[in-house]
């Protein structure tokens, strides 16, 4: 009988495998290329996953088997060792039954009620429409206003200038919803105002059912829910075309994002739990339910997980240091200045406290699943890499990143805190009496602490996927049957092409 072929030779002459770009150690030192059944060398080129076991029998067990294994990098990462598994799971599954437990004993039973103070956003509102607008003088619609000095040096002097002698807009506005729905009313908008009306606009208007009849409605903004939709419509389409199957997830994921925030986190808090010990275990489901609908269920995505909860953890711990120390109250606006005087019972340094945490969660996963891929890809390149290689390559990678991202989030505080910085330099101040003042403070402190955690995940979450990735290269070329002979051959090929 001729030779026994393998299917480790059907896998190298398949019609769709493409050629090795090293080639297998069949060169000159090594004799003319095997024939079928009796492979005489381990590949060169990267392993790329297809291990075919074919337990005891001449061609899989004799001296001559083969150590070909071939798994393409372009599909998803091999999975890891049952051992590596039991031990991830050892450590995930307490932590997620943790946050579970987490969510049932601090879950609220709904924001709680309050008389409305008519103030901000705690006022009664409803939909109107803009029906009419006619331009009329201002002095007849002002008349019960001070006359002007016709000083306009002065802001207040131009609007008493402007409230008098310009021309104003007498708005018919349309109730559109509510008791009183198909009521209207007179709104005048002066001519320095910076929102001006036009008639079919929709708007919101404020009802406050306590003042006379003729001022119980006013228009507090304009209708944005249209271009608001096809914005996101734009989005999520966008998101969903180039991302398919895994943008879609995303998108379901951020959905759930949305749901824990605003049924657990905000209610919770408002009815008096702990805001850290809110934002910690509402961020952690927002992390376990994100990351694995949108990387699946593998040890990749768990490493990533770990390398995220260890830096969150840190960003906590510093935060809550530097509150503290720095005499960060929280209550630094109108907003929460309401929200205290509403909720006395709320711990305002503790809000601030997990507003940074959970402003630093969305930048962290996207930093921890970076690197963990980058350490798995690496390590798909090239097998032979120790934990001390992969490490020094994904931190090569990771410093790259964290200058990008550090960027990022320090341009988007600032970004978001511009009208701020602006009064500070209209008013001339200097850098450090502007630094000092509580508004900003508060925003260099989230800034720093989240910049911190950013940076510290990269060291981390690299290390933890080098060695979770060589451990499980260790297992693997040690279990019986499988690999512990291609381990060796592979080394002794490379000490062959070393003299």
């Amino acid at each position: 009988m001729g030779p026994r072929r393998s299917c480790d030779d059907r896998s190298v002459t398949s019609p769709h495998q493409p050629p090795e770009p090293h080639g297998h150690a069949h060169g000159p030192d090594h004799g003319p290329p095997p024939s079928p059944g009796h492979g005489n060398g381990p590949s060169r080129g990267p392993s790329h996953g297809h291990d075919h076991d074919h337990g005891p029998g001449p061609a899989a067990g004799s001296s001559h088997g083969h150590g070909h294994g071939h798994s393409h990098s372009h599909g998803p990462a091999a999975p890891v060792s049952r051992h590596l598994r039991k031990v991830i799971a050892a450590v995930l599954i307490p932590f997620a039954t943790a946050v579970v437990v987490g969510l049932m004993v601090l879950w609220p039973g709904g924001t709680p009620a309050h008389e409305r103070t008519g103030v901000g956003f705690d006022r009664q509102t409803e939909q109107g429409k803009v029906v009419d607008v006619e331009k009329v003088d201002c002095a007849s619609v002002n008349a019960a206003q001070t006359q002007p000095t016709g000083d306009t040096s002065t802001p207040e002097g131009r609007e008493a200038v402007n409230a008098q002698r310009g021309e104003c807009a007498k708005a018919t506005v349309e109730v559109a919803s509510g008791p009183e729905k198909g009521r209207t009313f007179v709104e005048i908008v002066q001519p320095d105002a910076p929102r001006q009306l036009h008639e079919g606009q929709g708007v919101v208007v404020a009802y406050a059912p306590d003042a006379p009849r003729d001022l119980q409605y006013s228009v507090t903004d304009v209708n944005r829910k249209l271009p608001m939709a096809v914005l996101a419509g734009i989005f999520a389409l966008a998101v969903v075309l180039v991302g398919r199957m895994r943008g879609l997830m995303a998108l379901i994921a951020l959905a759930v994002s949305f749901l824990v925030l605003t049924f657990f986190i905000l209610p919770a808090i408002l009815e008096g739990s702990n805001p850290l010990v809110v934002a910690v275990v509402g961020s952690s489901a927002i992390m376990l339910i994100a990351l694995y609908m949108c990387h699946g269920l593998s040890a990749r995505t768990s490493v990533a997980v770990l390398g995220t909860l260890i830096s969150l953890l840190l960003i906590g711990l510093l935060g809550s240091v530097f509150i503290g120390w720095a005499s960060l109250s929280g209550n630094t606006d109108d907003n929460t200045g309401l929200i205290h005087g509403l909720y006395p019972e709320i711990d305002m340094s503790g809000l601030l406290l997990a507003s940074i945490i959970i402003g630093s969660l969305g930048v962290l996963d996207d930093v921890t699943v970076t690197q963990t891929s980058a350490v798995w890809e690496l390590h798909q390149a090239d097998p032979g890499m120790g934990p001390r290689a992969l490490y020094r390559a994904g931190i090569r990678i990771g410093r790259d990143h964290i200058a990008s991202v550090v960027n990022t989030l320090v341009l988007a505080y600032a970004g978001a805190a511009l009208p701020l910085l602006l009064l500070f330099s209209i008013a001339q101040s200097s850098m450090g009496t502007v630094a000092n003042s509580e508004l900003v403070a508060v925003e260099i402190v989230r800034t720093l602490v989240g910049s911190i955690g950013l940076v510290a995940s990269v060291p981390l979450t690299t290390a933890l996927a080098a060695l979770v990735v060589s451990a499980d290269r260790a297992d693997a070329d040690t279990r019986p049957g499988t690999g512990g002979r291609k381990a060796a051959a592979a080394r002794g090929g490379r000490r062959r092409r070393a003299k």
